[in-house]
């Protein structure tokens, strides 16, 4: 049988995440419906690589489906505003945008001075207290590894492994956004936002950098920071086989 894979990006605000939701407007259900019009009522499940939470954006998603491509111009014209086809292609049967991936990246975007901005509204967390970029450089270098991340998933979960794989994290600055980028095999439910979150603790200098580096050893979840807003946080690209998608 075909098989396709699908590039999207989306604003995540709209929307109850990525996984079809009864009653709740997700981004899979709107990508289903609009591909169901397009191949005369036909159903479609799709499969994606990364099932985002509510209110988290998108650069790079990839999704799949077992049949043939649509045109990227059709599907667009009847999707809403706030989802872009970015590319609709065949692959290789059998191809699983989820079992196939082998890394996922994101990015949480800060907005780090006094005032907000409203350019960067629903873009990025504004964060009017100082940072100390130094500390969050030393909490991203002890992400590096393998490392139990119990401590930055919520307690009730349906997860059963723990440990992620970081290939890449760090912090970088453009004028007044600091931007946390984090490449890993996999990510549990939450993982980033509350990275993010105790992170910031440890740059007000409420946390001790020793402290951050303690929970990776699989503390529990109160042992952690809270959990960052979603808006501030972006699927950037997904790797399949050394390849990346961005």
């Amino acid at each position: 049988m075909a098989a396709t894979r699908l590039t999207l990006d989306y604003d995540g605000t709209g929307f109850a995440g990525w996984a079809r939701q009864p009653g709740l407007r997700t981004v899979q259900g709107v990508v289903e419906d609009g591909l169901a019009r397009l191949r005369g009522g036909r159903p479609v499940d799709l499969t994606v690589a990364g099932r985002t939470d509510r209110g988290v954006h998108a650069w790079s998603q990839v999704a799949s489906y077992p049949d043939d491509p649509v045109t990227v111009d059709g599907l667009n014209a009847v999707l809403p505003h706030d989802v872009a086809i970015l590319a609709c292609e065949p692959v290789a049967d059998g191809f699983d945008a989820r079992r196939d991936a082998t890394s996922r990246t994101y990015c949480y975007r800060l907005l780090a001075r006094r005032v907000p901005s409203a350019f960067e509204h629903g873009r990025a967390l504004h964060w009017p207290r100082p940072v100390d970029l130094d500390a969050l450089h030393a909490c991203a270098a002890a992400l590096i590894g393998t490392h139990d991340f119990t401590a930055f998933t919520p307690t009730e979960t349906d997860h059963v492994r723990f440990e992620r794989d970081v290939l890449h994290a760090g912090w970088t600055r453009e004028g007044d956004v600091l931007e946390f980028w984090i490449q890993a095999d996999s990510f549990m439910r939450h993982m980033n936002r509350t990275l993010v979150g105790t992170m910031l603790e440890v740059a007000g200098g409420r946390r001790a950098p020793e402290d951050f580096r303690a929970l990776l050893e699989g503390r529990p979840r109160a042992a952690a920071g809270p959990t960052a807003p979603p808006h501030g946080l972006y699927l950037a690209a997904v790797g399949f086989g050394g390849a990346t998608e961005s």
